[in-house]
């Protein structure tokens, strides 16, 4: 047996002990963070019958300290001495479920579910049964919301007389007067459908206590609460037989969907496919369809943009006619709907129909609505396109895809929205990828290098990241010949973005080229910068010589390039007269040669000049 804690090892709990009933907001939530260390220290024994107790007794004012000891106490078990004894830590947290702030009881009601499920059948009627009880019918309805997360979990470890039990309690809460308490009860009905179904032989407990009180809070006379009841729709109707879904849930099902406010009806948009996929087949082919279509077509703007987000998930579950007779139909109509957030939606999904309808059907009826999209006047539209055309290309092939969309793609490439020219920009290596080196250097060679002199600073770093993964496509000797050139003609350019640009260019693309290539081409054009008027330059040519040395260092021929130019020049932008390139200078040279190198000298290690530095990098 191990010797009692001498009082010098326990000062240090004492104190946490102390900062907890500290008017210090920081110091009580330090030491909420500390529990688990405090009751370590103290041992299971001793953290049952002092730290527990003081935890109950000391209810604290501030929501955040709250929210803390409510998590930290769903991972206590372990510290109380195990399984056997998490129930001792059920009374904090059932104090902590009846405070005022949602995030607080939610929080309590996930570590009381956490805490459930490690408690033995006796256990959960002894000390959980009475706490879901007491909140359950407390005076309150704060106790009450909390109260209706707490079933799921239990329900399945409970004996049969608990779980009636758990039914009843559960039966008065969806009844409750006070409609929060109704949402907190349809929120929570779906995970109890669930577990009772995880049962054996409670098949018709689900028919008789759980679809009752679906259809009535279905039905309820606050749509708040009805638009809750649709995930548990989908939870019940998993668990149903087609002929039990018929028979059970359709009538609710139609309600729903063609319920009088249009959230409700948002909801059934938004969990339309989940929804489809727990009905079965023959509902879907019967009902949902014409229910879709319905949505599609709906008066309210945000519904016809949920139920745009699910076309490709429900059109999976469908034939190939049924898309094209009755899905078709309506994504044209919504390619021109008067809601610029509907056709956003839909340029988002409407590529997942091409692998469903294959080659042909998507040449005749889904390339003609991507050209569409693409000259949209919302830049949204023309942005969510751009990024799923890789769907469409792996149907029809990108050559079949650039001869359409290629005039639209190369008008993008100058749209006044900077964010449209950069999701071209990434797209580029893609086509470039399937087209071939041949119809790139014809059709887009020029763009790509127009876009190293692009106003916006996001665009022409992009370019430059587009031209690393052109050169890791083409290879390196296309690149020596076609892009390099260029970049490097516009070191000499009077602006000093454009030779900026060219830095940049340089460092990106250095860990794709070879010593031959940095040796004959790139290097030297570095080094000429190095003596550039502007110290933004400087001190960029710095990070860039850094960048080439680590790809010159793979060879013992790029080693004696690096000690016979890199380091020189490094040396020379050392002394320079700027404190940024010194600092950057200082640095490569570090990294490049291996060693502490010299003293940063007046630079020092000054904060506020690296500030400068990164401002004016920027």
């Amino acid at each position: 047996m191990s010797s009692p804690p001498s009082s010098s090892s326990l000062y240090p709990i004492h104190l946490l002990m102390d900062e907890l009933k500290s008017e210090d907001v920081v110091l009580r939530l330090s030491s909420i963070r500390r529990l688990s260390t405090i009751a370590l220290a103290l041992g299971p024994q001793r953290t049952r019958e002092e730290l527990i107790p003081f935890l109950q007794d000391q209810l604290d004012d501030e929501d955040e300290v709250l929210l803390v000891l409510a998590e930290e106490l769903g991972n206590f078990a372990e510290y109380v001495g195990g399984n056997q004894y998490a129930w001792t830590v059920l009374g904090p947290l059932e104090n902590l479920a009846t405070v005022e702030e949602t995030l607080v009881r939610d929080k309590a009601a996930e570590s009381i579910s956490k805490l459930s499920v490690l408690l033995s059948p006796p256990q959960i009627e002894e000390h959980l049964l009475p706490l879901i009880k007491n909140l359950a019918q407390g005076d309150w309805f704060t106790s009450r919301t909390s109260a209706c997360a707490l079933f799921p979990a239990p329900y399945p470890l409970a004996s049969t007389s608990v779980q009636e039990d758990l039914r009843k309690l559960f039966t008065v809460l969806c009844g409750d007067e006070t409609p929060m308490v109704r949402r907190a009860a349809a929120k929570a009905l779906g995970p109890f459908a669930k577990s009772v179904a995880e049962v054996p032989d409670q098949h018709d407990v689900l028919l008789s206590d759980i679809i009752p009180l679906y259809r009535k809070l279905a039905t309820d006379d606050q749509d708040s609460v009805r638009l809750l009841t649709i995930p548990d729709l989908i939870a019940i109707a998993a668990a149903l037989n087609p002929e039990e879904v018929k028979e059970h849930i359709l009538e609710p099902l139609r309600s729903s969907v063609a319920d009088k406010s249009w959230r409700v009806r948002y909801m059934v948009a938004n969990e339309f496919v989940g929804l489809s996929e727990s009905v079965g087949e023959s509902v879907i082919r019967e009902e949902l369809v014409n229910a879709f279509v319905g949505l599609l077509k709906d008066n309210e703007a945000e519904v016809r943009t949920a139920a745009a987000g699910q076309i490709p998930g429900f059109a999976k579950l469908v034939d190939k006619e049924v898309i094209l007779a009755k899905l078709l139909p309506c994504v044209r109509d919504l390619a021109s709907d008067s809601s610029q957030h509907v056709r956003a939606s839909l340029a988002m999904q409407i590529s997942g129909l091409a692998p469903l309808l294959g080659t042909d059907a998507t040449v005749e009826h889904l390339l003609p609505l991507f050209l569409q999209l693409l000259k949209d006047d919302f830049s949204d539209v023309r942005l969510n396109l751009i990024g799923k055309l890789d769907m469409v290309n792996e149907v029809i092939g990108i050559e079949r895809l650039s001869q359409a969309l290629l005039p639209a793609i190369m008008e993008l490439a100058e749209d006044k929205q900077w964010r449209v020219r950069q999701a071209i920009i990434e797209y580029i290596p893609l086509l470039a990828q399937q087209l071939g080196v041949q119809f790139f250097d014809d059709k887009l060679g020029q763009l790509c290098m127009s876009w190293l002199g692009d106003t916006v600073f996001s665009i022409r770093e992009a370019a430059t990241i587009n031209l690393k993964k052109l050169t890791d496509v083409f290879g390196v000797e296309w690149a020596q010949t076609t892009i390099i050139p260029k970049v490097l003609e516009m070191g000499d350019h009077q602006n000093y973005l454009y030779r900026m640009t060219t830095i940049f260019a340089i460092t990106t693309m250095a860990p794709s080229l070879n010593v031959q290539i940095i040796r004959d081409t790139v290097l030297q054009s570095a080094l000429n910068l190095a003596s550039d008027p502007i110290p933004n330059i400087r001190f960029n040519v710095a990070k860039c010589l850094e960048t080439l040395a680590a790809v010159l260092a793979s060879s013992p021929e790029g080693q004696e390039i690096i000690s016979r130019k890199v380091v020189p020049a490094l040396k020379k932008l050392q002394e320079d007269s700027d404190a940024d390139v010194r600092f950057f200078a200082t640095k490569a040279s570090e990294r490049t040669t291996g060693d502490g190198g010299e003293p940063m000298g007046e630079l020092g290690h000054c904060p506020l000049e690296i500030v400068h530095a990164l401002i004016r990098a920027l």
